[in-house]
């Protein structure tokens, strides 16, 4: 009876790791997408640290902690499953202490967020300007038309500036134009006060099947250890 469980316990890590492994490569390959194809800049002092690059790290992560989970579970071998209990754990304190920093420093992120906002329209005036074109825009075009906002605070924040995604109607009507009147800081604010539930449920959730990990690793860690099955540490 306990030969079948563990028999059962292993072939459950394995299907579950290999999907995981699946679901890696897919967020890696999503990650190396957006790098290619989009350029996200709106917060100039985490420019290498946008959507596409934490997409790419995270499925990283994921297709190498799976991977030795598989492995570990299919050889039964015990020096691959304490590592794969190691990282798991490493990555559980990791996210839990980046929610309570996110939850401590709250008012100081809505300022850092607020100072690179305002930097970046800056930033994107002077290119606009400089190159004569709308292009610089692009960035900004994809937050306001998907936001439903326009500039930092509103409109005014643009100048003489101000580009066709801030307009209600397409195309812009230039005699009498009608600008979206919120400014993306607060709809951003807004955003990120609508999901908060939703991001500490998937928190929760990934805490939860990390430790189940960790329990189905040291289990079978244990009974290798007892059976004498498996490499030797």
């Amino acid at each position: 009876m306990a030969q079948g469980c563990l028999k059962c316990l292993k072939y459950t890590m394995c299907a579950v790791n290999f999907l995981c492994f699946v679901c890696g490569i897919t967020v890696l390959g999503l990650g190396i997408y957006m790098m290619m194809h989009f350029r996200m800049s709106l917060t100039p002092s985490l420019a290498n640290l946008n959507i596409a690059n934490l997409l790419v790290i995270s499925g990283i992560i994921i297709t190498c902690v799976s991977f030795l989970g598989f492995l570990g579970a299919l050889k039964e071998n015990r020096c691959i499953l304490l590592t794969f209990f190691i990282l798991l754990f490493i990555l559980m304190l990791v996210e839990l202490a980046a929610a309570c920093y996110l939850l401590i420093n709250e008012a100081e992120i809505g300022k850092w967020l607020k100072r690179d906002l305002v930097s970046s329209l800056e930033k994107t005036k002077a290119e606009a300007k400089r190159e004569n074109s709308t292009s610089a825009f692009s960035d900004w075009d994809l937050v306001q038309k998907t936001l439903d906002c326009c500039g930092v605070y509103n409109v005014t924040d643009w100048g003489d500036q101000v580009p066709p995604s801030c307009c209600l109607t397409t195309p812009c009507d230039l005699l009498n134009p009608r600008y979206r009147q919120q400014g993306c800081l607060v709809k951003l604010k807004a955003w990120f006060e609508e999901n908060f539930l939703s991001t500490g449920i998937v928190v929760i959730v990934v805490c939860i099947i990390e430790v189940l990990g960790m329990c189905f690793a040291m289990t079978l860690f244990c009974h290798i250890s007892r059976s004498g099955l498996g490499y030797k540490l």
